[in-house]
């Protein structure tokens, strides 16, 4: 992929060789009360949400606590702490990695304020946090662990660039195209979100069942997929960024990361049921159709049939 001189976003926050650690030695989740909190968060619909953060507000400046002590807890009890390394230095690949993300957010922001005033529609461009083992997010403690994530509440996408080596490692899909489209499909996230329809899925959980929340997931998931095939084929458009095996590089990330593929990796058997993402076929079909079609009104993935996607 050619990314190098391009406009990079400014978008992007540096949190590289700040971490959070906890003085019980193990995951930092929260505390009980933070943990609690944040697994109502993840599963409440937006009002839940809006309730919630109100209440943790009040409550607060009632009781002058300290929000962040809340999720900044172990589970063991001891306190953890925003460690912040001065003398971090990144090596050359990991610098080189952080320009690349710069630049790749940009490449999006450019792509998707065109995209949807074409239709009409509002931009505005989601944040990105680059951090190293662990950060602190408005809903407790992200982890390298977790991979890339975008996080709906404050419209950010969260991740450690040491992911795209466990991608490579693990499941053989690598290539700087793999990884654009890894963040082209949370970026399709902050779509979905400007379109309201991530308010609408998540606001389904907890009023249908779970077999039937986890078809909605694996439709908007799908829906991202095409999204980030969207972005490719104006991007090749409008910076002929894509080099001979580019497309072909996300094709072994959607193959890679699709469910069925990950649980027989790690369980030896697959169960539909309880897919969130889709198969590594359904993946890769919908990513294809948006770099195809390039237009996001071809990328309903809610109003075709289950079986069909």
């Amino acid at each position: 992929m050619r990314w190098k001189g391009r406009k990079q976003s400014s978008n992007v926050e540096d949190r590289r060789g700040t971490t959070v650690r906890g003085g019980g030695g193990g995951p930092v989740a929260g505390g009980a009360i933070g943990s609690l909190l944040f697994a109502l968060f993840r599963r409440g619909s937006g009002k839940t949400k809006l309730i919630l953060i109100v209440g943790v507000i009040a409550a607060c400046f009632m009781f002058k606590i300290n929000p962040i002590s809340l999720f900044m807890s172990t589970p063991g009890g001891g306190s953890s702490q925003v460690v912040s390394q001065k003398d971090y230095q990144p090596t050359a690949a990991e610098q080189e990695m952080f320009e690349y993300l710069k630049t790749l957010k940009g490449d999006n922001e450019t792509i998707w304020a065109k995209i949807m005033a074409a239709e009409g529609l509002t931009y505005r461009p989601a944040k990105m946090v680059v951090y190293t083992q662990r950060t602190s997010t408005p809903g407790g403690i992200a982890d390298a662990q977790m991979g890339p994530f975008y996080l709906p509440a404050n419209e950010t996408i969260y991740i450690d660039p040491s992911f795209f080596s466990e991608l490579e490692q693990r499941f053989k899909a690598k290539g700087d195209f793999a990884q654009a489209y890894v963040i082209a499909h949370e970026v399709g996230h902050h779509i979905q979100k400007l379109l309201g329809l991530t308010d609408k899925v998540h606001g389904q959980q907890g009023r249908i069942s779970k077999t039937e929340y986890n078809r909605l997931s694996v439709r908007l998931e799908l829906q991202a997929d095409f999204l980030a095939g969207v972005f490719a084929h104006h991007g090749q458009e409008k910076f002929n960024f894509l080099e001979n095996g580019d497309i072909e590089e996300a094709m072994r990330c959607a193959e890679a990361i699709g469910d069925d593929r990950i649980q027989q990796h790690s369980h030896g058997h697959v169960q539909p049921d309880l897919f969130t993402h889709g198969t590594s076929e359904q993946r890769k079909r919908w990513f294809m159709r948006g770099y195809q079609s390039g237009r996001i009104r071809d990328g309903n993935t809610f109003d075709v049939p289950y079986n069909e996607l």
